[in-house]
């Protein structure tokens, strides 16, 4: 049977699309269509191992998709491209808003000049004198749902030693699309902190932060393909990490070149990216 036929007809009865049936895609591919779940768990002995196939290619068309910048995004208030060095940022308790130091600077200066009193440069709140104002400030973030506050809050956690109330905040993070959690969340897994150990897991939660734009867990993700040979796939990731700027891959690629892996015009692309 043809897809154009498939995707016509229920895949497991036939049916058609009529006023009175709509037919739902499988959940895990785009090949077939049902008109019921019973036909969908009758048709599924035949159909599984072509839907392996295809959600395993979906999901590295979405993997090595190239985003458009690093999962910090821009400045707010310049909307320049925040840079990789956490020493030039800065996130505020206040509104959970990552601000550049030049930008975090230049309303020091405006406040000095105007004798205002010490605020947040994007909310304009007043920054907090104590560690317990900035707690409550953060805290409040948590209860509006807020995925940058319950990350920083499970890193918190995560410093005191209580592994399992930072899994429990980096998952509720995760699950609101934060990279960062995610890749918290992957170094749970990966060393039995405060979850039990699972590999597959701490892959899953990587491969998450790398597609929202996390060039650290693309790293990490190049390393792990690489030390179980699948050299094309780990130079995918290095390729990608490196034109969001991270310095390392850089590295890996450039050696990857030098032993014929990676040609002069790729890397000379990853480069220019990169700068």
């Amino acid at each position: 049977m043809s897809e154009e036929n498939v995707k016509a007809g229920c895949a497991s009865c036939g049916v058609a699309v009529i006023d009175d049936i709509k037919l739902t895609k499988c959940t895990d591919c785009d090949l077939v269509q049902y008109c019921t779940d019973a036909c969908q768990k009758e048709h599924n002995s035949q159909h599984q191992q072509e839907c392996k196939k295809r959600a395993a290619e979906l999901r590295d068309e979405l993997l090595f998709k190239q985003p458009e910048s690093t999962h910090l995004g821009d400045c707010p208030i310049c909307m320049i491209p925040m840079s990789l060095d956490f020493q030039k940022y800065g996130t505020w308790t206040c509104c959970s808003k990552v601000i550049c130091k030049g930008c975090a600077h230049a309303n020091i200066l405006r406040e000095e000049d105007k004798k205002l009193q010490h605020a947040c440069p994007f909310c304009r709140e007043p920054v907090p004198s104590t560690q317990e104002q900035s707690d409550k400030q953060m805290m409040k973030r948590v209860a509006a749902n807020d995925p940058v506050a319950m990350r920083r809050k499970g890193i918190q956690q995560h410093e005191k030693g209580d592994y399992r109330s930072a899994f429990e905040y980096y998952t509720k993070a995760a699950e609101l699309g934060d990279a960062d959690a995610q890749y918290n969340l992957a170094c749970l897994y990966e060393f039995g902190k405060g979850v039990e150990k699972d590999g597959g897991k701490a892959v899953h939660y990587l491969e998450e932060a790398a597609i929202g734009g996390d060039p650290i867990a693309r790293n990490k993700l190049g390393r792990i393909e690489g030390n179980i040979g699948n050299t094309e796939r780990a130079l995918k990731h290095f390729f990608i990490a490196a034109k969001l700027g991270d310095d390392d891959s850089i590295k890996v690629l450039m050696e990857a070149f030098r032993n014929g892996l990676v040609s002069k015009d790729d890397l000379a692309a990853a480069l220019r990216a990169h700068q």
